[in-house]
C-alpha cells in the first residue's frame, strides 16, 4: 500500500477511533486533549481530500453531541480547503455541505466566534470570497441565539463593514460590470444577510407601539450608517447604461428601505440635531465619530434628494427653502472633500435644491445661517483650485444659481462676502459683472431697487472700483478685476445722467478718481516700464547668446513660469503688454466719458 494513501486512511481512522471514545462520554467529560485531538484528525481528513469520509461523520447521528461541542474547530481549515479547491470539484461540494451541517449542529455560541474570528483574519482580495462564503452559516447561528442576539448582530457587521472598507470601490462602468473582488456582490449579500433581523424589529414594533428594545434598532442603523459613508459615499450611483440592476443603487435602495422600515429615515434627514453618535473621552475619537457621521448624513440626503431613493415616503410640506437649508450641512461637507466621486455629489446636491426655487425668492435672512455664507465660499474653492475641468464649470454655473435665488438684498450682501473673501481676480471679476448686472435691472424696471442704487451702492462701490495695493498692485494678476471695474464704471458713466444720479457714481466720483483710476495710471506707467525694459533685456541676452533657444525662468504675475525658451519668454511678456495696452484704453474711454459728461452739465449751467 502507497504511504501517502496509507498516511490519509491512518488519519481517517484516527478520526473515528476519538469520535468512538468520545461517544461513550458524558458532555461534560470532554476534555481539552479530546478537542485538540478531533481537530488535528478533522484538518487532517480535509487537507488530503477525505471531505466525504469527515461529512459521514458528523452526519452520523451518534456524534450529535461531539460535533455541537467540537465542530466549530474545523471551521478554519475548512475555509482553507473550500478555497482549495475548484468550483466544480466534488471535494469543494463536500466541503459545503460539511459548514451546513456545521451551522445547524454547532453549539452556536462557540460557532458564532469561530465563524467572525475567521471574518475577521482574511484579508486582501479573499476579504469578499470569505465574507459571502460564510453569511449564511453566520444568519443561521444569529438566528439561533438567544441571549445577546442583538450584540452579536452588531458584532457582525461592524466586523464585515470593517473588512470591506479598505477594499477600492468600482466606479467606472467597465470596473463595476468586472467587480474584480467581488465587492458589488458582497454589499448585496450583507443586506441580505441583514434582512431576517430588519424583519424581526419591525414586526416586534409593529407588535407594540410601546417597543423598547432599542438594542437591534441601533445596532442596525450603525450598519445602515457604515453603509452610507462606505461604499455609497465613494460609488458612482447614477444609471448606467448597459447595467441593467446598478449593483450600488440596488444596495442603496435596500439601505434606504431599512431606514424606512425601522422609522429611523425622516428623523436622520430632519432631526440632525438629536445626537446620535456614543460620547467617547477621548477628544479624537469623538471628533472621527461625528465627521463619519456628517458623512453618512450627506450621501443619505444625496441618495434622497438627487437620486430621489425613498423620496414617496417624503410628506410634500416641506418648502423648497427649508429644504435647501436642511441640506446645506451636507453640501458643506461634501464640498470640502477633494475626491471626485464626493464633490460631484455635493454639487448635484446643492443644484437639486436651488433648481426647486424660484429666482428671487430666497430671503436674505438666510445668509445669517453660517452654511449660507460657507458654502459659496467652498464653491468658489472648488472653481478655482479643481482640477477637473467639468467640475469646475459645474460650481461656476452653481454660484450663479445661488445668487439668482436670492432676495435684492441677499444678493447684494453676498456680494460684499464674496469680495471680500474671494482672493481671486478672475472669481471678483465674475461678481463685479453681476453687480452690474444688478445695476442694470434696478435702472430699467419701474420699481426701484435700494440695493443698487443710492447710498447701498456706492458702499458696495468702494469695494469694487479701488486697487487692493494702490499703485503697488500687480495689474497682471489682477486684470479681471480691473477689467470688470473698468467695464462697470463706464456703464454708470453712460446710463445714469449726472443730473438724476440715482447710482450715486456722481457723488463719489472724486474718491473713485482717487483710490482707483490715479492710481491705475500710475501703476500702468511702471509695469509698462518694468515689461518693456525686460523685454529689452531678452533681446540683448538673445543677440549675445550662442542660441535662442537657451532655456531659463521668467516671473509673470508674481508666479514662476516653466523652463521656457527666450523665444516663449518673449511672448509672455508681449502678452502681458498687450494686456496693460487693453486696460488703458478702457480707462481712457472710462476718462474721456466722465469729461464729455461733466462738461456737458457745466454748459448747461453757464
Amino acid at each position: 500500500m502507497p504511504e501517502e494513501q496509507s498516511q490519509t486512511i491512518m488519519a481517517v481512522d484516527e478520526l473515528q477511533a476519538i469520535v468512538q471514545r468520545c461517544q461513550i462520554l458524558e458532555e461534560a467529560d470532554f476534555k481539552g486533549e479530546d478537542f485538540n485531538l478531533f481537530q488535528v484528525a478533522g484538518q487532517k481528513c480535509l487537507e488530503d481530500g477525505y471531505a466525504a469520509q469527515l461529512l459521514e461523520v458528523i452526519q452520523n447521528e451518534k456524534n450529535k453531541v461531539i460535533i455541537k461541542n467540537m465542530g466549530w474547530n474545523l471551521i478554519s481549515p475548512l475555509v482553507r480547503c473550500i478555497f482549495m479547491y475548484k468550483q466544480e470539484d466534488d471535494k469543494r461540494e463536500h466541503c459545503l455541505k460539511i459548514l451546513d451541517q456545521l451551522a445547524e449542529l454547532c453549539n452556536p455560541k462557540e460557532l458564532f466566534l469561530s465563524l467572525l474570528e475567521q471574518i475577521e483574519q482574511t484579508s486582501g482580495e479573499q476579504v469578499c470570497q470569505t465574507v459571502m462564503l460564510l453569511l449564511q452559516p453566520l444568519q443561521t447561528v444569529l438566528l439561533k441565539l438567544q441571549n445577546k442576539k442583538a450584540y452579536s448582530v452588531g458584532l457582525s457587521l461592524a466586523m464585515i463593514m470593517n473588512q470591506l472598507t479598505p477594499l477600492p470601490v468600482p466606479y467606472t462602468k467597465q470596473q463595476i460590470e468586472e467587480d474584480k473582488l467581488g465587492l458589488c456582490q458582497c454589499c448585496n449579500a450583507v443586506v441580505d444577510f441583514a434582512k431576517p433581523f430588519v424583519n424581526e424589529l419591525v414586526k416586534n414594533m409593529e407588535k407594540s407601539s410601546e417597543y423598547n428594545d432599542m438594542e437591534l434598532k441601533e445596532e442596525l442603523l450603525k450598519f445602515c450608517m457604515k453603509s452610507l459613508k462606505y461604499p455609497l459615499l465613494t460609488a458612482q450611483l447614477e444609471q448606467l447604461e448597459g447595467i441593467e440592476e446598478h449593483p450600488f443603487r440596488h444596495f442603496a435602495t435596500e439601505i434606504v428601505d431599512i431606514l424606512w422600515d425601522i422609522k429611523e429615515l425622516i428623523p436622520l434627514v430632519f432631526l440632525r440635531h438629536k445626537d446620535r453618535s456614543p460620547h467617547w473621552e477621548n477628544q479624537e475619537f469623538a471628533e472621527m465619530e461625528q465627521k463619519n457621521s456628517a458623512d453618512s448624513l450627506a450621501c443619505l440626503s444625496y441618495l434622497i434628494f438627487v437620486q430621489h431613493l425613498g423620496i414617496a415616503c417624503f410628506p410634500v410640506v416641506f418648502s423648497p427653502s427649508y429644504l435647501l437649508q436642511c441640506n446645506m450641512t451636507h453640501i458643506e461637507v461634501l464640498l470640502k472633500r477633494t475626491e471626485e466621486s464626493m464633490l460631484s455629489k455635493g454639487l448635484d446636491l446643492f443644484e437639486s435644491c436651488l433648481l426647486r426655487m424660484e429666482d428671487d425668492s430666497l430671503l436674505h435672512q438666510y445668509l445669517e445661517f453660517r452654511t449660507f455664507i460657507n458654502v459659496p465660499q467652498d464653491l468658489v474653492k472648488v472653481m478655482t483650485l479643481c482640477p477637473i475641468e467639468h467640475l469646475r464649470k459645474k460650481s461656476l454655473n452653481i454660484l450663479q444659481l445661488f445668487i439668482d435665488k436670492f432676495d435684492a438684498e441677499g444678493k447684494y450682501t453676498l456680494f460684499r462676502c464674496l469680495l471680500k473673501t474671494s482672493n481671486h481676480a478672475g472669481v471678483e471679476g465674475y461678481i463685479i459683472k453681476n453687480i452690474k448686472d444688478q445695476i442694470h435691472s434696478s435702472l430699467t424696471k419701474a420699481c426701484d431697487n435700494v440695493w443698487f442704487t443710492g447710498h447701498h451702492l456706492i458702499s458696495l462701490l468702494d469695494l469694487v472700483l479701488m486697487l487692493p495695493e494702490g499703485a503697488e498692485t500687480d495689474l497682471l494678476q489682477h486684470s479681471d478685476r480691473i477689467m470688470a471695474s473698468l467695464n462697470l464704471l463706464r456703464y454708470l458713466v453712460i446710463k445714469d445722467c449726472e443730473s438724476d444720479n440715482q447710482t450715486g457714481v456722481w457723488t463719489t466720483l472724486p474718491k473713485i478718481e482717487r483710490n482707483f483710476l490715479k492710481p491705475l495710471h500710475v501703476g500702468l506707467n511702471m509695469s509698462k516700464a518694468h515689461y518693456e525694459a525686460e523685454i529689452k533685456n531678452k533681446k540683448e541676452n538673445r543677440k549675445e547668446a550662442h542660441s535662442s533657444n537657451t532655456v531659463c525662468s521668467v516671473t509673470v504675475g508674481g508666479e514662476k513660469m516653466p523652463a521656457m525658451t527666450t523665444e516663449m519668454q518673449l511672448q509672455v511678456l508681449h502678452s502681458a503688454l498687450f494686456t496693460f495696452d487693453l486696460i488703458e484704453s478702457v480707462l481712457a474711454r472710462v476718462e474721456e466719458l466722465i469729461e464729455v459728461k461733466i462738461k456737458a452739465v457745466m454748459d448747461e449751467h453757464s
